[in-house]
């Protein structure tokens, strides 16, 4: 019964660090770019786009293409930085817990 109780306080703990670790998160801003920094998107931990900045000289109507697939790479940047720090805080919660089998 001992054992029990002291899972359950660490199942409290962790998920309270959690808790808190999604609110920080969430508010933090990320910011991917590509071409050299003409494309710019900052998504927020929800991965909610915030903005985009295109610089003007990367507009060509006869390569829309281009732009297109800009906006891509730096979007699929920012994303990857959420996850990225999302699976680093959560994994070293986990890990700091020392719960077996997580």
């Amino acid at each position: 019964m001992k054992n029990m109780n002291k899972l359950l306080k660490q199942a409290q703990k962790m998920q309270s660090q959690v808790l808190k670790a999604q609110e920080e998160l969430q508010r933090k801003e990320y910011e991917g770019a590509a071409g050299g920094g003409m494309v710019k998107i900052v998504m927020n931990g929800k991965n909610e786009l915030v903005s985009i900045k295109i610089n003007p000289e990367v507009v060509d109507p006869e390569d829309v293409e281009m732009l297109e697939d800009l906006i891509v790479a730096a979007y699929t940047t920012a994303f990857e930085q959420v996850k990225s720090e999302s699976e680093s805080v959560f994994g070293s919660i986990q890990g700091g817990l020392g719960l077996p089998g997580m």
